[in-house]
């Protein structure tokens, strides 16, 4: 099993930045990727970006490239997303997830935290 903890959200006023990360434990031998998705009220969860052990990143939503990045820290098992030049439409539920990077486009997703409120609002 893996536990994964979110923390960083926040309230953030247009045009803000807020950093989220996601401290992963337990079994981290079993997982080499560890993505963030997030779902606003109303909608059905995102992808927004997506991490590999081996360094490689990708994004999934045209709409956060150039302003968000995903990083990792592997000494510490964590992973964050820089979200700088926030919108009110990222307003959103942040989820941290960590799986497997089988060549697939998305990583699959075993294993997922319990999320992070970010809301862009003046």
């Amino acid at each position: 099993q893996v536990q994964l903890v979110e923390s960083g959200g926040g309230l953030v006023q247009p045009g803000g930045s807020l950093r989220l990360s996601c401290a992963a434990s337990g079994s981290i031998f079993s997982i080499n990727a560890m993505g963030w998705y997030r779902q606003a009220p109303g909608k059905a969860r995102e992808a927004v970006a997506h991490i590999r052990f081996s360094g490689v990143s990708t994004y999934s939503l045209n709409s956060v490239k150039g302003r968000f990045t995903i990083s990792r820290d592997n000494a510490k098992n964590t992973v964050y997303l820089q979200m700088n030049s926030l919108k009110p439409e990222d307003t959103a539920l942040y989820y941290c997830a960590a799986g497997r990077d089988v060549g697939t486009i998305v990583p699959v997703y075993n294993y997922w935290g319990r999320g992070t409120q970010v809301t862009v609002s003046s």
